[in-house]
């Protein structure tokens, strides 16, 4: 499955560089109108990210992520900010499909596990963000020196499936996924799913990873430069090959 992505702030649709909240490019100025061409164009699936959020530590953009659940029918799915159960509950009872949780599942693995039993693991996700193999949290702006090796094997105890993994170094560059990153990942915990996040660039970057093992991946950068379109993400969604 391929998860176009947009990504919230100050009220519009933006690009990092990354993961630099100075670094931005405005995408569209109404991520609403955004979230209806992906649903004209068939993609069937949307990662949303609330930048605002992740450096509030609260949900920020909530009535832009009612108004896009509105407008698009296919999976939705929302990290940024997430950090307590009240923010979790807000966006499973406004019909959101999954909520991302990362900087909680880092440091009160206790509410992410309790969370994880009451929902499941299909709406529950956990992100794991950071460089050099090592976890970064707050909106990226703390790094920490928790191994992804550690957090991940802590969450799939916890009975966790699905983990983004965001190379910071390569969210917003186009220089490729980190392929041995996520390939160890998924060959280290197999019965979890690991989702690549960060520099994919064209249809041939997922098709390797797939290759390894690595079935999802979010795009952004990729859409917006025009070296991945719609049309291949709703073809290869529709397709199943995934």
């Amino acid at each position: 499955m391929i998860f176009p992505a947009i990504d919230l702030q100050d009220g519009r649709s933006v690009r990092l560089y990354k993961g630099d909240f100075t670094k931005e490019t405005i995408i569209n100025p109404d991520p609403v109108d955004q979230a209806k061409q992906y649903e004209t164009a068939g993609v069937g699936a949307l990662h949303l990210v609330d930048l605002d959020g992740a450096k509030a530590g609260k949900p920020v953009n909530v009535d832009i992520v009612r108004n896009v659940r509105r407008a698009f029918t296919g999976i939705l799915e929302i990290g940024g900010g997430i950090r307590d159960k009240e923010a979790i509950d807000l966006y499973l009872n406004m019909g959101v499909d999954r909520v991302i949780l990362g900087s909680v599942a880092l440091k009160n693995p206790e509410l992410t596990k309790e969370v994880l039993a009451q929902y499941g693991a299909e709406r529950i996700v956990i992100g794991v963000d950071g460089k050099n193999g090592k976890v970064a949290a707050e909106g990226w702006l703390d790094q920490s020196d928790v191994p992804m090796t550690d957090l991940i094997a802590a969450m799939v105890e916890g009975g966790a499936k699905y983990f983004i993994v965001t190379d910071v170094d390569r969210d917003g560059t186009m220089q490729g996924a980190n392929e041995e990153l996520l390939a160890n990942l998924q060959s280290q915990f197999p019965a979890a799913r690991i989702v690549a996040s960060g520099g994919v660039r064209h249809m041939e970057d997922i098709e390797n990873l797939a290759k390894r093992g690595v079935m999802d991946s979010i795009v952004g950068k990729a859409l917006y430069e025009g070296t991945i379109t719609l049309e291949e993400i709703a073809a290869f969604n529709q397709e199943g090959l995934c």
